[in-house]
């Protein structure tokens, strides 16, 4: 009786990690299936936008991308034009009182940009858009400037966003740190971001 015991748990456990493996291999096949679909969705979205900005429609091309990307709000008026910067740098603008509509005001070569920046850049100003909207209204502008910054890096509200390079993060990194300074030292903004403050650190100092 013992003996039948003892086998039949060595038979358990043996089926279990055979049934552990069966399950790693599926979880993996799944895992790459749903990158190769991401993969071919934003291949699709980037063609889309090429074709957009071919015609130049820039601004339909931009409601596209916040469409695809699902990060549209109730409290987005639209888009704008800003007046460009260089061929090398941009700037985006949300613009609108708090509690208001706001609009993001983009320049006309924003889709000469890589695609993952624009991504963060347009993300940026939509956490702007729900910052200032009624009810949520985050008044101080360090505070929303750290947290968009910070959000450019973690993607906590965005998960859908894509990463940008390592330039470009130690980049939004030191913005991150440069609005939680001017928070005002030992400020009760300050104590309330300092665990995020300490993540921004962390990771720019693993950066290579």
């Amino acid at each position: 009786m013992k003996g039948g015991l003892v086998l039949f748990y060595a038979l358990t456990i043996l089926l279990l990690k055979h049934f552990q493996v069966i399950l790693r291999s599926i979880l993996n096949i799944l895992i790459h299936l749903l990158q190769n679909i991401s993969q071919m969705n934003f291949e699709q979205i980037n063609l889309h936008l090429e074709a957009y900005k071919e015609h130049d429609q820039i601004l339909d091309a931009a409601k596209y991308l916040i469409h695809s990307f699902d990060l549209e709000h109730e409290n987005f008026a639209g888009f704008g034009f800003r007046e460009e910067l260089s061929p090398t740098s941009m700037l985006l603008t949300a613009e609108g009182g708090l509690g208001g509509p706001q609009t993001v005001m983009i320049p006309r070569n924003l889709f000469d940009f890589d695609l993952n920046l624009v991504l963060n850049m347009v993300a940026h100003e939509m956490l702007h858009v729900r910052q200032k909207a009624p009810g949520q209204v985050i008044e101080d502008k360090n505070e929303r400037e750290f947290q968009a910054y910070y959000e450019m890096l973690f993607h906590k509200v965005f998960p859908q966003i894509p990463e940008v390079s390592d330039f470009h993060k130690k980049f939004f990194g030191g913005k991150a740190l440069e609005y939680y300074k001017r928070m005002g030292e030992g400020s009760v903004l300050q104590q309330k971001y300092a665990e995020q403050k300490t993540e921004v650190e962390h990771l720019i100092n693993e950066l290579p």
